[in-house]
């Protein structure tokens, strides 16, 4: 859209006062430019069709000749209205709700135009709206964009204000997309697109107008990401990290486990990285197991060794423990100074981290959210690593960025991205993949049982911890809940211990303090604790090589990608390992997560079936995933269109006339705006 109309303040639309343009501004909407692209969710068809050929349970608006006098039946303050009718050949009994005034207005031979949800088994409709001749506001024969607004907003005040502002400034749109891009693809100029998206049913078909929409939209996206990536690596910001390759193979070879394939090639890749002037942007994907803090300590080694710090950054204080304890085993030999801090670490121990990566004295630091608070300064980073990304919003990773002049950022994440949200979420990011298992590894064996098996699943775990080996149970709520039956912890816990003895069973949840949590994980993963139950604090990353079954309780209740990371706290040693599901799921969905679980130990399989499940928009459940939201476009529905974008994104910034020619102005104004130049925009 042309720029200038984002600077008409939208009061200047005809019937905008004070008051609406207050209300306007709740909904983001302040200028005539935002008002245009204030897109509908869906419309409302009231075009006249033949009953004979709406489906079953269609909502359909028809001609109907009234073959009864209406029967008005009350129950309370409510009432039900029932007469025969006819529409073309289809003898029908149509059904009001409450709406018993329209009684006299539908006499015997009487004609109206009824909107309503056709059953087609027991030939009924439920009318839901009712118009004669003689009605005021006529909706049949249209079709009604429908947007999401409320309060003192209507419907029919926001449609009849957008089309006043089509009206007012149509003249003002301008065309945004390269001419040889609408050429190439066909596309309808923007001011028509705008005119049918918003008034469908005219002149301009809907789905040509939404084809232009989406197209200019996923563009302008990738046009951010393509730009901003473009303009990094031209200003060659970043740090090229001079350090010795012979040294990495010492530390490589030093490992107490071979390598994959999968493993050597994507350390070779961010090895490269860090010997590039431009920052890294790179995110590691890999299933659970697969080995990516390997690939995080190797790239951190390598940052040390050309003198410089790197931070790895974790979701939970359990998981930030056990990274320190396995890296400082890792690099002792080596001198380098690994440091953990974590939110309950205070006073003088506290205040000593900070000063050695003042100093520079600590080379390696490890933390959660408490490495990004304000008192945290480094003498020089060179490399952030996140684990888990998805954990953390866009603005704490950026954040910790800011803690060094303009350092490598390595992303791990064990949750596989299937290819729709690589391209949005991360398009910004190179990707690598981690797909094989370290060697030795023995398939997870996955069963689903009922409830009514548990006397099975106690059998197997005290089979396994007869044998030596651990075992966790991990349960969906903390405490009863007056709304959930779910089995919990705390009862778990105390059912167990009668089961295997008070000093077997251990139990480790969200709201036990950092030092008991410490405790119990320290005797878990010492062997003094065989069975832990837990809440899904174990979900991430927890490391006990010694652990072979982990069983879930009320498994229908979690999330398929969250069933997939607690599967992956077994098999991580030499040992055949188990995962017992307890479920009894009530929907089909539910029994089709037991099923993929059942069917494959592969993640990028499970992600690929649970996207299928539910669908892009739930795919990492929180806003803070960094997931785009789109105003019309739909990811997973307009994939072409995504990557036609990137691709036509990309072209087009590696293309030097872009960044001066007057025919791309309008372009580089919109990247201006958004200050993509300025490099904190994207993370």
């Amino acid at each position: 859209m042309s720029t200038e109309l984002f600077s008409i303040p939208v009061e200047q639309v005809r019937g905008v006062g004070e008051a609406k343009a207050r209300e306007l501004a709740s909904f983001g909407i302040f200028s005539v430019g935002d008002l245009l692209e204030l897109f509908p969710i869906r419309y409302e068809d009231f075009r006249i069709r033949p009953l004979e050929e709406a489906q079953d349970g269609e909502k359909v608006t028809v001609s109907a000749i009234v073959l009864s006098e209406p029967n008005v039946q009350r129950f309370g303050k409510r009432t039900r209205m029932v007469c025969k009718a006819a529409s073309g050949t289809v003898s029908f009994t149509a059904v009001w709700f409450n709406q018993h005034f329209l009684k006299e207005r539908l006499p015997y031979g009487g004609e109206a135009t009824l909107t309503g949800k056709w059953d087609r088994a027991r030939k009924q409709l439920t009318v839901s709206n009712t118009e004669f001749a003689s009605s005021r506001v006529q909706k049949a024969g249209s079709v009604l964009p429908v947007y999401a607004v409320g309060g003192e907003i209507t419907q029919p005040w926001m449609r009849k204000t957008i089309h006043a502002a089509l009206d007012q400034f149509g003249d003002k749109v301008g065309e945004l997309l390269p001419p040889a891009l609408v050429r190439k693809y066909r596309l309808l100029p923007r001011r028509d697109a705008l005119r049918g998206i918003h008034q469908p049913g005219g002149d301009v078909p809907g789905a040509d107008a939404r084809r232009r929409l989406v197209y200019e939209e996923l563009f302008l996206f990738q046009l951010k990401i393509q730009a901003y990536r473009a303009w990094a690596n031209r200003r060659k910001e970043g740090v090229a990290h001079r350090f010795d390759r012979e040294e990495v193979r010492r530390f490589v070879r030093a490992l107490p486990f071979e390598l994959t394939d999968s493993q050597k090639k994507v350390i070779a890749e961010v090895l490269n990285d860090l010997e590039a002037p431009h920052s890294m942007n790179r995110l590691l994907q890999g299933d659970v197991g697969a080995g990516k803090t390997v690939v995080a300590a190797v790239a951190l080694f390598a940052c040390v060794k050309g003198g410089l710090q790197g931070a790895l950054m974790v979701p939970t204080e359990i998981l930030a423990e056990q990274h320190a304890r396995s890296l400082r085993k890792l690099f002792e030999p080596f001198g380098v100074e690994v440091a953990l801090l974590i939110g309950s670490l205070r006073g003088s121990e506290r205040r000593g981290v900070l000063a050695g990566l003042q100093s520079g004295m600590i080379d390696v630091v490890v933390g959660t959210h408490a490495l990004i608070q304000d008192d945290v300064y480094f003498r020089a980073l060179g490399l952030v690593v996140t684990d888990e990304q998805h954990r953390f919003g866009v603005a704490q990773r950026s954040v910790l960025r800011r803690k060094g002049l303009h350092p490598d950022v390595l992303t791990m994440t064990a949750t596989p991205i299937p290819r729709t949200l690589a391209i949005t979420a991360f398009g910004d990011m190179d990707v690598s993949t981690l797909r094989e298992l370290p060697k030795g590894r023995l398939p997870i064996r996955t069963s689903w049982v009922k409830p009514s098996a548990m006397d099975k699943v106690l059998e197997l775990i005290r089979r396994e911890t007869a044998a030596g080996r651990q075992a966790y149970v991990v349960c969906p709520l903390i405490e009863e809940s007056d709304k959930l039956d779910y089995q919990n912890a705390l009862d778990m816990y105390a059912q167990l211990q009668a089961v295997f003895g008070p000093s077997s069973v251990g139990l480790l949840h969200g709201r036990m303090t950092p030092a008991e949590k410490d405790d119990v994980m320290g005797r878990f993963g010492a062997g003094d604790v065989a069975v832990l139950v837990a809440t899904t604090v174990v979900e991430v990353g927890v490391d006990v090589p010694n652990a072979t079954v982990m069983v879930v309780y009320d498994a229908e209740r979690f999330g398929l990608s969250q069933l997939h990371q607690l599967r992956g706290r077994v098999g991580r040693g030499a040992h055949q390992s188990y995962c017992v599901l307890v479920a009894d799921p009530k929907s089909e969905a539910g029994r089709e997560r037991m099923s993929v679980m059942v069917e494959t130990n592969d993640g990028f399989e499970v992600a690929r079936r649970d996207l299928e499940l539910r669908g892009p928009g739930d795919f990492f459940g929180t806003k803070q995933s960094g997931a785009p939201e789109f105003k019309l476009a739909d990811p997973s529905l307009d994939f072409a269109a995504l990557e036609a974008a990137r691709d036509d994104a990309a072209e087009l910034v590696r293309d030097e006339t872009f960044w001066t020619s007057a025919a791309y102005a309008e372009l580089r104004a919109i990247l201006a705006r958004e200050q993509i130049l300025q490099g904190e925009l994207i993370d």
